[in-house]
C-alpha cells in the first residue's frame, strides 16, 4: 500500500479503542482529513508529542479506496506550541479556532488560506502576541476566507459610505451592513471600529507583540459583530465560544 505524506497541524485528538487515536487533523494540500494512529495510547509510541492538538507536523499516512479514515503510520514534529497552551484561556481560544476549522473545512479539500492562517497566529501566540487581539484577527479572516464577511464600508443597499456617528446595522441574513436610513431591522448594531478594524486586518500579519492598536472597548464592539456573523452562519454557536465567554 504506498505511503503518502502531507504538512498538518493536529486539531484535536480523542482515545480510540484500548491502543489507538482517532486524530482530526488540518493540511496544507488536502483539507481536513481524519485518522486512525495505530498504538498511539500506548506507553513509549512512536508519536511521542507530535499528536498534541496545535502541533505542525509532517504525517505521512495511507489510505484505503472508500474509506473515510486515512490510518496515521507516523509525524515528524516541525513545530510544537505546547507552551502557549499552558494559559487555560489561550487552550480554549484554540480549541475554538479548531471547532471553526472543522465546521467549515471539506474533506480532502485544498485549504491553503486557513492553514497559513492558523499558523501565523500560533506563532504570533508563541512570540507573545495579545491573545483578544489575535482571536478578532482569526475571525476576520476565517469569515473572508469563506466567503461570511460582508462588505463592511459600505451601506448594502444605497452603497453610502459608513463613515461617522451615523448608526449602521447588520443584516438580518448577516451579508451586509445598513445605514440607519436604509436598515429594514436595527437589532444589531455595528460600531465604526468594525470597519477600521477589518482594514487594519488585511494590511497587518499577526501581530507578535502586546501592543494593542485598539482600545478594550473597541475591540469588545468588533468581537460583537464578527461573532454575530459566525454563529449566524455556522447556525448554532460553537461550544467552545461558550466556555470562553464562562
Amino acid at each position: 500500500m504506498p505511503l503518502d505524506q502531507a504538512e498538518a497541524i493536529v486539531l484535536r485528538t480523542s482515545p480510540l479503542g484500548e491502543q489507538d487515536k482517532l486524530a482530526v487533523v488540518l493540511t496544507r494540500d488536502k483539507g481536513l482529513i481524519r485518522g486512525v494512529a495505530k498504538g498511539a495510547r500506548k506507553f513509549g509510541n512512536r508519536f511521542g508529542s507530535s499528536l498534541e492538538p496545535m502541533t505542525y507536523v509532517t504525517m505521512f499516512y495511507h489510505e484505503k479506496e472508500r474509506r473515510d479514515l486515512i490510518t496515521i503510520t507516523g509525524c515528524d514534529l516541525v513545530e510544537s506550541f505546547f507552551e502557549v497552551q499552558s494559559d487555560l484561556r489561550t487552550s480554549l481560544t484554540l480549541s475554538y479556532f479548531a471547532e471553526l476549522i472543522e465546521e467549515v473545512v471539506p474533506v480532502r479539500a485544498r485549504e491553503d488560506v486557513l492553514f497559513r492562517l492558523l499558523l501565523s497566529v500560533l506563532r504570533a501566540l508563541r512570540m507573545k502576541g495579545e491573545l483578544g487581539l489575535l482571536t478578532r484577527y482569526f475571525e476576520v479572516w476565517f469569515l473572508q476566507a469563506n466567503g461570511f464577511l460582508p462588505d463592511v464600508h459600505r451601506c448594502r443597499q444605497c452603497r453610502k459610505a459608513l463613515e461617522g456617528e451615523e448608526a449602521a446595522w447588520l443584516s438580518p441574513n448577516k451579508d451586509g451592513i445598513f445605514c440607519d436610513a436604509c436598515a429594514p431591522a436595527r437589532r444589531d448594531e455595528v460600531r465604526r471600529e468594525l470597519s477600521r478594524f477589518v482594514q487594519w486586518a488585511r494590511k497587518n500579519p499577526p501581530p507578535t507583540t502586546d501592543e494593542i492598536p485598539f482600545t478594550p472597548g473597541e475591540l469588545k464592539a468588533v468581537q460583537k459583530s464578527l461573532q454575530a456573523m459566525i454563529v449566524y452562519h455556522l447556525e448554532r454557536e460553537p461550544k467552545s465560544l461558550r466556555y470562553i465567554r464562562d
